[in-house]
Formats: C-alpha cells, sequence, structure tokens
C-alpha cells in the first residue's frame, strides 16, 4: 500500500494534495525499508560501498522523493484471502467484454482475471480481423507494446539473483562505447537507473527516430548528443530508446541474446507456451490478432509496424491472454519457484515519483492519490489501494495490466485496435474488487459505436505505455510524451 491506509466516505476523503504531501514525506522511507534488507541479503545484490545504488539513492535528497510508504506484505502462503465484495462477478466482466466486441465496437479483445494464484477468467473476444478474420481464443498472440518492459525488469533481476551482474552496475561494463551528452554520465548510469526510465534525457528521446524507421544501433550513438535535463538517477523521464539499453547489458551478462534469456528465465519456467519476443514472433505465432487503425467507416487491419520491436526491451515481446494469465499469477508471488518474494518486492517497489500519471482520463484524475515509476512497472495510490500497473500503446494495439496486492487480484487487457473503449473496464473491475461504485462504462457508453460518431486523434505511435484516448473521445494529457 502507499501511504497509510485510511477509509474515508466519499465527503470525508482527503483533498489530494493534502494526501500526497504526507505520502511524498514517507516514500524515502518506505524505499530503504523495503531494498535495504535486500540488498545486503546476497552478495549479487549488495551495492558496492563507493555507490549503493538503490539504497543510497532512495536516501539522497537529488534523487526527488524516491519511493512511496509501501508496507512490506507478508508471505503469500502465509496471507489469508481476504473476501471480495458479494457483487464482484466475473461472469459481469466477460459479459461487458463482449459487448465492446459486439457489432465491432473493437474488432478483438482478451481478458484475465486471476485471485489466489487461480485463474478465474482468461477468455478472447471478437475476431483476429476485421475483415473476416478468426475468433479470438485463449491462446490468440497479440502485442503487449510496453507492458514488455515489466519482463525486461524481471529478466534482469532473475540476473541479479544469479549474480551475474547487480541493480548497481554501471551500463558501461557492458556497453563501454556508451556516451551521454554531459561528461561523465554515460559512466555514471547504473541498471537500476535505465529501469526506473532515470537516465537523465529528455522524455521519449529519440522516439520520433524509431518511428521514422531508425535501426537501434544508430540511436545509441545519437544518445551522445541528446539533451540531458539531469544527472542519471536524479530525474525521471520515459523512455523507449535508451530503455532497451537494458537489452546489450543483459545479453552481455548472460551471454545470451536478450529474446533467449527472455525466454529461458521467464516464458518456459512459466509456461508461457504462446510468448514470444519480435516482428518474427508473432507472424511464426499459429493465431494472432491483427492490428487495426480506423477507417472506411470502421476498423481496418494493417500489417504490423516493425518499428518498436527493434527496441524489444521497451516493446518487444507478444503473447496469449493464457500467458498473461500465468504471467499475473507470477507477479502476485504464487511462482516463488521461479519469481521468488524478494525479487518481486523489488521490481514492484517505486524508486521516483511520477505525478503527472495522475492526470489525463478520468479514472486517473479521480482514483490516483498517489504515482511512482518502479523497475518496469508503475506503482500506484488507487483510492488508497496499492496498484501495480503499466499500460501499453503502438499502431494497431493496446494493452493493460494491474496487481492489487492487497486483494491478491490481478487483470490483464489486450486489443487489437486503438479504440478507448475496453480502457474503462480496467477501472470497473478495481473498483469492483475494492467496494467502490465504478462508473466508467454505462448504458449509453456499451450501446455507443464510438470509432463512428466520433473521430478522436489516435494516440501516437510512441510505444508511451500510457496513453489511449479517454472514452469521451479525447487524447489523454498524458499518451502524447515527446522530447520538448
Amino acid at each position: 500500500m502507499i501511504g497509510p491506509q485510511v477509509e474515508h466516505t466519499q465527503g470525508e476523503r482527503p483533498m489530494k494534495g493534502e494526501l500526497a504531501r504526507r505520502q511524498r514525506r514517507n516514500w524515502r522511507i518506505g524505499a530503504c525499508a523495503l531494498l535495504l534488507p535486500l540488498a545486503l541479503g546476497t552478495t549479487a545484490q549488495t551495492a558496492p560501498s563507493e555507490r549503493p545504488a538503490l539504497v543510497a539513492q532512495a536516501q539522497a535528497p537529488t534523487v526527488g522523493a524516491a519511493a512511496a510508504s509501501i508496507a512490506v506484505p507478508a508471505p503469500i502462503a502465509s496471507r489469508p484471502l481476504p473476501p471480495l465484495p458479494a457483487d464482484f462477478d466475473t461472469t459481469e466482466f466477460e459479459a461487458i467484454a463482449q459487448s465492446l466486441v459486439a457489432d465491432q465496437r473493437v474488432p478483438g479483445l482478451a481478458m484475465a482475471i486471476v485471485r489466489g494464484g487461480q485463474v478465474l477468467s482468461a477468455r478472447g473476444y471478437g475476431v483476429t480481423d476485421a475483415d473476416g478474420g478468426e475468433p479470438i481464443d485463449a491462446h490468440t498472440v497479440f502485442r503487449l507494446a510496453s507492458l514488455s518492459k515489466a519482463f525486461a525488469g524481471t529478466v534482469t533481476g532473475l540476473l541479479v539473483n544469479q549474480g551475474a551482474l547487480r541493480w548497481d552496475s554501471r551500463v558501461t561494463e557492458y556497453m563501454p562505447a556508451l556516451q551521454l551528452s554531459e561528461p561523465g554520465a554515460a559512466q555514471e548510469l547504473t541498471v537500476a537507473e535505465v529501469l526506473s526510465h532515470r537516465v537523465g534525457l529528455t522524455r521519449n528521446a529519440y522516439d520520433r527516430d524509431i518511428e521514422a524507421n531508425a535501426d537501434y544501433a544508430s540511436l545509441v550513438q545519437k544518445l551522445a548528443y541528446a539533451p540531458m535535463t539531469c544527472r542519471p538517477g536524479e530525474c525521471y523521464a520515459y523512455q523507449n530508446v535508451a530503455f532497451s539499453l537494458i537489452g546489450d547489458v543483459v545479453a552481455q551478462a548472460s551471454g545470451r541474446s536478450y529474446a533467449d534469456a527472455v525466454s529461458r528465465l521467464i516464458f518456459q519456467p512459466l509456461g508461457m507456451r504462446d510468448a514470444s519476443v519480435g516482428l518474427e514472433g508473432i507472424e511464426a505465432s499459429p493465431r494472432w490478432a491483427r492490428p487495426h487503425v480506423r477507417g472506411r467507416g470502421g476498423w481496418v487491419a494493417v500489417t504490423p509496424k516493425p518499428t518498436y520491436y527493434r527496441v524489444a526491451p521497451a516493446a518487444g515481446v507478444n503473447a496469449s491472454i493464457a500467458d498473461m494469465a500465468q504471467w499475473l499469477i507470477a507477479q502476485s508471488g504464487h511462482r516463488p519457484d521461479v519469481l521468488p518474494a524478494s525479487l518481486l518486492e523489488t521490481l514492484h517497489a517505486p524508486l521516483i515519483e511520477t505525478p503527472g500519471e495522475m492526470h489525463g482520463s478520468a479514472w486517473r484524475r479521480e482514483r490516483l492519490f498517489d504515482a511512482g515509476y518502479a523497475i518496469g512497472w508503475r506503482v500506484y495510490d488507487y483510492a488508497g489501494h496499492r496498484m501495480v500497473f503499466h499500460g501499453g500503446a503502438v499502431q494497431g494495439y493496446r494493452a493493460a495490466i494491474a496487481l492489487l496486492p492487497e486483494t491478491d487480484l490481478g487483470v490483464v487487457l489486450l486489443w487489437n485496435s486503438e479504440s478507448a473503449l475496453p480502457s474503462a473496464l480496467m477501472p470497473t473491475i478495481l473498483d469492483r474488487a475494492l467496494g467502490l461504485p465504478p462508473h466508467w462504462l454505462d448504458e449509453r457508453t456499451l450501446d455507443d459505436t464510438l470509432y463512428a460518431r466520433n473521430n478522436p486523434r489516435p494516440v501516437p505511435d510512441d510505444e508511451t505505455g500510457e496513453g489511449v484516448i479517454s472514452a469521451a473521445g479525447s487524447e489523454s494529457t498524458t499518451a502524447r510524451a515527446r522530447p520538448q
């Protein structure tokens, strides 16, 4: 949980600014409480005396309030499962999902809900191609877009546990030719800073070049000329190119390609049999969902773009909803044989505040009271409850994943279009689980062929992992994360 848990009626709820200020005072303490035992517990995670990365950064005032106060959870096996509200009904959410694909409001959708290490639902809805495609099922493969970032953080953590590298390892130990525009900055940059978007660059540096078909290697060289807004570790700015430096680190540390390391350390042991990395992976899948854009008064299937696949750690993973159910179970702590609890605590501990996340779509404005970025994950205060989250957006695909550790609930949505409509299903499920009145989907919304009535600007193909078009048809303020 982020900050102290206090129950309020709607009328008694504290002002956002007041709550945020109170929580910010506890961010550094919470990060240290989580990370100190992890750092001291193993040689692999112990930071060197000259710069104990995660612990020192959480304490240092230059980091900018590293992480919110989060109570270290008890081991999953020792925690009783709290009851869900009586009106939490999985069949209701499945019916909503089915209504979203009716009359091709969206071409296709897949949803998984897990709790207590069990799959409550993992199904597909709609079709792979609006022009006569196959029905989507549990094994239909989708692009995950920026949900891929959690895989990058997790595979790195597994290598840390193996002693192959450290969270505070300098990136230049594995990429000696790396240069940044500020003298000495590249030599300071650590693995953990890359994975938490604390490189020091302006946001989404060189994403426009990705979209213009630039290759990854040339963009790494261009980082030597990219403007910097702070020293590494001192500020947050979302990245795709710089984030993908972790792929080179993983390859060097493991002696395998990045894709092979993810497959061997995550996909295979978790039984994610449909999952892959890269354009070739999705196209080789027996059944996969084609991306769709608006056109000709409806949805038009297009060829998947190779652009963001070139930055695989940021946006290169493909998976089915059956795979993602297993990923939710593992990230919830029910596969300690693959992802031990100490690793999950590290991955899910926010390292820097991201207050801009509390704006944009309606559910963010109303429900979020604090926000931070961890290791490939976002961590939110969702109406007083800790939520681990990420979103994804790339041409023709959208995705969202959320974990509620208190209730041991996980939800993931994947869809093969640029519609915003399915995004409202996520807070609807979360609100039901938390006993809150959901109001993000209503009869008007569900009966509305949104893409025909409205013509909102599409979310840019910038793989921000944040942006979706709101149900009202306007682009969220966090969707377009471009260099300024």
